[in-house]
């Protein structure tokens, strides 16, 4: 099960189509799993096996001391998995030939997250007794996947949206020496407070408080709460220039209002968005921010109810980064709120400025095969 937070579908949400471009054929992706075996989380629990479900595209090339050098990652969004990058308005934008991460020339890395799409998650049958995970240990683990499965030791690049963006950071922090470059899309390197805490809490309290919740040992989905979870979760990504085209009279927005529910609360399980939502609790990369040391490019939009631009975290924030740039793209017809980190259509020329200053891949001229 996964939330539809992919870019089809939050386009989707907006009652819109993406901005409309050319098509590029995508090249074939490779899938695979990567089994952590006696996998230990922060709070202290364990799982026997871990499982972390990937896709790849294109071919890892290692120079002459055998470092991996035109690896990149990109990590989605809360509920969302790796499949969601393969759209026509994402992977459509960036990994056909001549495109900026062109998978003929990339190693592109599309994991999904624990709890998320076809990795580990609550409802493969542990529920409610499932390790209770944060973005730490997500990280901890997409890191394994990448040494231990994939024999990845450098990434050229390390993406991420919205809770894959605040990986980035926890990324930057927690090994600062793995990735040449960092590009968070939609997020703020601090602890989550004010209404996004809120919004979040009242997501876990919708579906915790629904008495067909049954301490997480449902057998039917427990529909309210997660039809309530589900309304907090659109209004949080959602755009109102968007929202207002796809609801122009009262009963065209009531019909797509319907329709989203119904759709999404079918698609949804309760256990793991609850958990979803819950890792979130003990991020806060703003105490270590000088540890980050690679080139960083955050990027958000003026529209993104979650990160929302008045606040001035980044511009108080972005200037401990010591090679960090921040972009905040203003609020246009192109955009859509939190769920324009799924466009690169809007804020790909400035991953292009971002990959021409980055520094050539040491030993770059001796990548083979």
């Amino acid at each position: 099960m996964k939330l539809f937070t992919t870019a089809v579908v939050l386009a989707a949400i907006a009652g819109v189509a993406a901005p409309a471009r050319a098509q590029t054929p995508l090249p074939a992706a490779t899938d695979g799993d990567f089994i952590a075996r006696d996998f230990r989380f922060g709070s202290g629990d364990r799982l026997p096996s871990l499982k972390l479900h990937y896709r790849t595209l294109g071919t890892a090339r290692r120079d002459a001391s055998g470092v991996v050098r035109n690896a990149v990652m990109i990590l989605h969004g809360t509920g969302g998995s790796g499949a969601g990058f393969l759209s026509r308005t994402f992977g459509g934008e960036l990994f056909g030939a001549g495109q900026l991460l062109d998978a003929a020339k990339y190693f592109i890395i599309l994991p999904d997250g624990i709890g998320h799409g076809q990795s580990s998650k609550p409802s493969d049958g542990l529920h409610a007794r499932f390790p209770k995970y944060t973005y730490d240990d997500m990280v901890r683990a997409e890191h394994a996947m990448l040494v231990d499965g994939l024999g990845v030791n450098h990434l050229r690049l390390v993406m991420g949206t919205s809770m894959g963006a605040m990986h980035c950071w926890v990324w930057g922090e927690m090994y600062a020496d793995f990735a040449d470059g960092l590009v968070p899309l939609a997020s703020a390197p601090t602890e989550i407070a004010g209404r996004n805490r809120v919004m979040r809490k009242m997501i876990v309290d919708s579906i915790t408080h629904d008495p067909a919740w049954k301490g997480g040992e449902y057998t039917t989905q427990p529909h309210d709460g997660l039809a309530g979870a589900i309304n907090v979760l659109m209004m949080m990504t959602s755009s109102p220039l968007q929202w207002h085209k796809s609801g122009p009279t009262r009963e065209a927005a009531d019909k797509w209002y319907e329709d989203q529910i119904k759709a999404r609360v079918a698609a949804t399980d309760a256990n793991d968005m609850l958990y979803q939502f819950s890792a979130s609790r003990e991020y806060d990369p703003s105490p270590a921010l000088e540890k980050i040391t690679a080139p960083l490019l955050a990027i958000n939009s003026s529209d993104d109810v979650v990160n929302p631009p008045e606040l001035g975290i980044m511009e108080k924030l972005m200037p401990r980064v010591k090679r960090g740039r921040y972009v905040l793209i203003p609020t246009s017809d192109q955009t859509r709120g939190h769920g324009t980190h799924s466009l690169p259509a809007v804020w790909g020329k400035y991953l292009a400025e971002f990959l021409k200053e980055l520094a050539p891949a040491a030993g770059s001229e001796e990548i083979k095969n």
